[in-house]
């Protein structure tokens, strides 16, 4: 097996064809037992599904946003979606295969994603919401420069597109960081 390093990571928008790809790759990275390689595992506490084909062709048509794919050498390796909210970008929709995490790989494609939503929409501030029981992953962004807010939102309980929760006490962080 290569380096993670080897072959340069190539980024584009993702267009319909890319959907089923796209929807196995964060249910891979979130949920069940094939997320339990990587450490953005959601499985403990939420079950049923991350999102769906009609979720993410919702983001791949926003007129306001775009969902990256991430390939290296030819493969699909990661995705985020990016939404130009005024002076502000949303980050969301972060995925990399669970097999690659852990490499650096994530940290390349936050650095990219904040200088697109920098570059492109002259945004100010990054920002995105990060369930609140996952302090592995807020220490995470946390070392990349955001801030926990504190500024909680209601986990969508009874939504089963937003998964099955398996603990009553979720909601999601907004997290920020100044670009």
């Amino acid at each position: 097996m290569s380096t993670a390093h080897s072959t340069a990571l190539n980024f584009r928008s993702a267009v319909e064809a890319d959907v089923p790809e796209l929807v196995a790759l964060v249910e891979s990275a979130y949920r069940g037992d094939a997320s339990r390689a990587g450490w953005t595992t959601e499985a403990d506490y939420l079950d049923g599904q991350r999102t769906d084909p009609e979720g993410v062709r919702a983001i791949i048509g926003a007129a306001d946003g775009v969902l990256l794919v991430v390939e290296r050498g030819g493969e699909l390796v990661a995705c985020c979606q990016l939404e130009h909210r005024g002076d502000h970008a949303y980050f969301g929709m972060f995925a990399v295969r669970p097999g690659l995490q852990g490499g650096g790989l994530g940290k390349e494609i936050l650095a990219e994603a904040e200088r697109r939503a920098r570059e492109t929409w002259g945004a100010k501030e990054m920002r995105m919401t990060v369930v609140n029981v996952r302090e592995e992953l807020i220490a995470y962004y946390v070392r990349r420069g955001y801030r926990r807010t504190g500024e909680m939102s209601p986990f969508p309980y009874g939504d089963e597109r937003f998964g099955v929760p398996l603990r009553a006490d979720l909601a999601f962080e907004l997290l920020v960081k100044p670009l």
